[in-house]
């Protein structure tokens, strides 16, 4: 059993959303308790841009980071996908397409499946990566995937 996944997800989830926020409201909050609010009204104004930052910033985090599932493990002919306490196994051959997305931080690969499983019928997970000054280069766990589940999926009943 090898792990797949990266370990940055747990940052991306969870400690990368408390600093956004938590520095926003620490912005609303030093402009409201300094005073400025009441030397001159339109401050308040200034407090929209970080309204518009939280909202920009969830909707990213919801896209991006909130749906990798916490660890992937290649168990051979499966993957065993771990996320809040749960497991679920998926084998290859149940995995109709993978997608590896480049240049994006968290880089992301999204399994579909032919069945929904407990975590849906799409499953995206962060991957290891190698150091590499190249960045369009190919991840090399996406592209081993891509191979192993074509090869299972020729030997699918149909």
């Amino acid at each position: 059993m090898k792990k797949i996944s990266s370990s940055s997800a747990f940052f991306y989830k969870k400690i990368f959303p408390a600093l956004w926020f938590g520095g926003l409201a620490f912005f609303v909050v030093a402009i409201a308790l300094s005073g400025a609010l009441e030397k001159d009204p339109m401050v308040l104004g200034a407090l929209v841009i970080p309204l518009v930052m939280a909202v920009f910033g969830f909707l990213i985090m919801k896209k991006l980071a909130w749906d990798l599932v916490d660890e992937v493990y290649d168990c051979g002919d499966f993957l065993l996908i771990k996320n809040r306490g749960e497991e679920d196994r998926v084998a290859l051959s149940s995995i109709m397409n993978v997608s590896a997305s480049t240049l994006m931080n968290p880089p992301r690969i999204t399994l579909r499946l032919v069945y929904s499983g407990k975590f849906g019928n799409e499953i995206a997970f962060s991957p290891v990566r190698g150091w590499t000054l190249n960045p369009f280069a190919k991840n090399q766990v996406a592209e081993d995937l891509i191979v192993r589940v074509d090869q299972a999926r020729s030997k699918r009943p149909r």
